[in-house]
């Protein structure tokens, strides 16, 4: 990081303001350069911007000087015009300067974790507030980013570290009279903050949330399932006919209900007899869906679709059509029972996904905090001082590898490639 990078943060040009960010230990001098004296920290001035002789823009620029900026170095921003000529001068100019490079996508939010304005429980929030498409997932992510996951995570830490730093005491100063053996109390905090980390790794996974739930339409052929389907979606995208049989492979489109991410499935019919090879993969096909769905559409008969799905009578538009004690009667064609169908599917949904103002877990976080209640439980079954420290040093090593401690190379290139240039 002894470079020092700028790039544009704000949107594609044309646009009103185009944001020019500029970190690392060059940006003060040129920020003098380019505007001809440095305002006052975290106050914006307005400043001709000028290089080589030439005007390039009026701007408004502020000065962060490191380590209380966004990246923990220092840091300046250009609030430019934002038209392409513009940005394009303004950059060009800075790529010029000595010691200044364009910068790499999340190249930003890397050397923030670097230098540890945020950690990485941080950053992966961040990534997934940049990529969030629905209401709920915003709030989510929003959550993360503000470190909610982080200080929970913290307060666990702390705990295992006043663990261990108890138990160092006991094998070092086992012969001094004023150390005395873990009492009740120990025991107490390591069982409660391995039933804490049990509830978080209890709630519904960070996943469900950025993939959307899982809606299968499922039941026999001609039912209504790519009819409902394309109702759902307000669109044409799966094949109706009247020839059973017609929809023999897996359809997936996401959509966007009340703010909530959903993954919506339309599958072959399912049928014991008259299925041909290609439709009867189908038919094998749908049965894994309904198995992974997060929730079942089922337009079948009354009672024999998989426990807990929503059972709708179809084609209630069709006369003598009449809705079974318990199924919810839904026209394709009139859009009769469409509105309360998704108003179902939104509270069903709402239950099954992360909460806002509770932290969600994601895959990495989720393994992470599995070893350290198992190690935590493993340090409760014990008597050996010695070996209940080593348990306690993996739990630690645990923690250091959820907030980016102890990340590898690898891992960061991964995470901080989903960012875009300028973040």
């Amino acid at each position: 990081m002894s470079d020092t990078i700028f790039a544009q943060s704000s949107g594609a040009p044309p646009a009103a303001i185009g944001i020019i960010r500029i970190s690392g230990p060059e940006a003060g001098p040129a920020l003098d350069r380019l505007a001809g004296k440095r305002p006052l920290p975290r106050q914006a001035a307005l400043r001709g911007l000028r290089a080589d002789g030439v005007d390039l823009d009026r701007a408004l620029v502020l000065w962060f000087p490191g380590p209380a900026s966004a990246t923990g170095e220092d840091c300046a921003e250009l609030h430019c015009h934002g038209g392409r000529a513009v940005i394009a001068a303004v950059e060009s100019a800075l790529a010029e300067f000595p010691g200044l490079r364009r910068a790499d996508p999340g190249e930003f939010t890397r050397r923030a974790f670097l230098n540890g304005r945020i950690d990485l429980n941080e950053a992966e929030g961040l990534a997934d507030l940049l990529a969030a498409e629905t209401e709920w997932q915003r709030r989510s992510a929003l959550d993360a980013s503000t470190g909610l996951l982080s200080r929970e995570v913290e307060r666990w830490r702390e705990g295992v570290l006043g663990l261990s730093a108890q138990l160092e005491a006991i094998i070092d100063f086992s012969d001094e009279d004023d150390v005395a053996e873990p009492g009740p109390e120990w025991g107490a905090l390591r069982g409660s903050i391995v039933a804490e980390i049990d509830a978080a790794l209890a709630r519904p996974p960070a996943e469900r949330l950025r993939d959307g739930v899982r809606v299968v339409l499922a039941g026999p052929p001609n039912a209504g399932k790519s009819s409902l389907f394309n109702a759902i979606l307000q669109e044409s995208v799966a094949i109706v006919t009247p020839e059973a049989g017609t929809t023999r492979d897996l359809i997936e489109r996401p959509v966007a209900l009340s703010g909530v991410p959903f993954v919506l499935v339309d599958t072959a019919g399912l049928r014991d007899e008259g299925a041909g090879a290609i439709e009867r993969i189908g038919i094998a096909k749908a049965a894994d869906q309904i198995a992974a769905a997060d929730i079942v559409l089922w337009l079948g008969a009354a009672g024999e679709g998989p426990q807990g799905a929503v059972e709708i009578a179809a084609m209630a538009d069709l006369p003598g059509r009449v809705a079974a004690p318990g199924q919810l009667a839904v026209s394709a064609l009139t859009g009769d029972g469409i509105a309360p169908l998704l108003a179902q599917l939104v509270e069903r949904a709402e239950a099954v996904l992360p909460q806002s103002g509770v932290p969600s877990l994601n895959r990495r976080q989720r393994d992470a905090l599995v070893e350290v209640a198992g190690e935590l439980r493993l340090a409760g079954k014990i008597a050996d001082p010695l070996v209940i420290a080593e348990h306690l040093r993996r739990a630690r090593l645990a923690f250091d590898r959820l907030t980016g401690r102890a990340a590898t190379e690898d891992m960061l290139d991964a995470l901080f490639g989903r960012f875009c240039i300028g973040k």
